[in-house]
C-alpha cells in the first residue's frame, strides 16, 4: 500500500524500545485503518484507549466488517493473534534452550 511513496506519520509517543505509536497517512488516508478493513491487521485492543474515541469505533467497527467478509486474516477460522504469536514463539524459543 505505501511501498516507495512518501507518507506521514501522525504519532502520539514513542514506545519503549523507540519505535513511534501512531498512523501512517498517505494521501490524506489513515493506512492503518486500510489495513483493518482489508483484513491485513488487527484492530489491537489492548491500547484503545489511546486513540481517540472517534479512531477507536472506525477501527473496531472496520475490523468487524472484514471479520464478517471474511476478508484478509479473517478467511481463517481460527487466526492467532498477534501478541499471542509472539508469546508461543518466545516460549518455543526458551524450551529449545
Amino acid at each position: 500500500m505505501i511501498f516507495g511513496k512518501d507518507v506521514t506519520v501522525k504519532y502520539q509517543k514513542i514506545d519503549q524500545y523507540g519505535r513511534l505509536v501512531g498512523k501512517i497517512i498517505l494521501d490524506g488516508k489513515d493506512i492503518n485503518l486500510e489495513q483493518v478493513k482489508a483484513g491485513m491487521a488487527w484492530h489491537y485492543k489492548f491500547y484503545e484507549d489511546e486513540q481517540t474515541p472517534e479512531d477507536r469505533e472506525l477501527y473496531a467497527k472496520a475490523e468487524a466488517e472484514a471479520r464478517v467478509a471474511r476478508r484478509g486474516l479473517w478467511q481463517d477460522p481460527n487466526p492467532t493473534e498477534p501478541y499471542q504469536f509472539r508469546r508461543e514463539e518466545k516460549r518455543e524459543r526458551r524450551d529449545a534452550r
